[in-house]
């Protein structure tokens, strides 16, 4: 029995030596220890901030020694800028161009371009005329009323009035030498028509020409004058697909009312 108590009692001393060797004991942290590890560490983070600021201030001194520098390099060109003055060269005035008071003249060859109705000038008569120019007539006629001959001088005259202040108005009187007579076939129920001709200048735009007029009553026909053949042969063309190439007058005589 005592065996047995002394053999207990020894294996317990083992158990518990085995247990002091197994874990080892903590060490003991003061408040001095712990404060003074905090006020280590607060020095490190403050040190920390106190360089990334100096960092940061260097870099903002930087830009606004760049800034600076820029704002004297804009000066300095602005102030360039107004010492030198470009002039521009005044630009040439532009000269007038003058308007022709009417279509310039149309050559073809020798001879002048004529529309199909043209105004023409008869200076006997110091009148302009709407006058058609026919390729299909060939003699060349005036609008006349109260036609009469009389002699002069031996010679054979004629007396007509045209109508140059309208068909409303009164006409003014003309006298003229008669060169000849002509016979213009008529229907057959009123038979020829004899007429006095006269020797007349004409003007048509720049050009200037003579031609001979037979005088007749043309109050039914829309134009006082009509130049035919004769007068176009060698000097003359006509397009008849154009009319007043050579200008029309505001004053001229016409009896087409359109």
């Amino acid at each position: 029995m005592f065996k047995q108590a002394l053999a207990l009692s020894f294996a317990a001393i083992l158990v518990s030596g085995c247990t002091a060797t197994q874990q080892p004991s903590t060490p003991t942290i003061t408040t001095t220890d712990l404060n003074s590890t905090l006020q280590s560490s607060q020095v490190q983070i403050i040190n920390a901030f106190h360089e990334q600021c100096s960092q940061q201030s260097e870099d903002i001194n930087e830009l606004s020694a760049e800034l600076r520098k820029l704002k004297t390099q804009v000066s300095d060109a602005m102030a360039q800028s107004q010492k030198v003055r470009v002039v521009a060269a005044p630009l040439p005035t532009p000269r007038p161009v003058a308007v022709p008071s009417q279509c310039p003249e149309a050559l073809v060859g020798e001879k002048f371009l004529l529309g199909e109705v043209e105004s023409v000038y008869i200076d006997e008569l110091k009148t302009k005329f709407a006058t058609r120019i026919d390729t299909g007539a060939e003699s060349s006629s005036l609008d006349a009323r109260n036609i009469v001959l009389f002699e002069r001088n031996g010679e054979e005259w004629v007396r007509f009035d045209v109508m140059t202040n309208g068909e409303d108005q009164p006409g003014n009187t003309f006298e003229s030498k008669v060169e000849r007579f002509v016979r213009i076939k008529q229907d057959v129920d009123i038979g020829d028509d004899r007429r006095p001709v006269i020797h007349a200048h004409l003007k048509i735009g720049k050009y200037a020409a003579e031609t001979d007029l037979n005088l007749t009553d043309r109050s039914h026909l829309d134009y006082p004058l009509l130049l035919g053949r004769k007068f176009m042969k060698d000097i003359a063309i006509v397009d008849v697909g154009q009319i007043y190439i050579h200008g029309k007058a505001k004053n001229q005589v016409t009896t087409l009312i359109k």
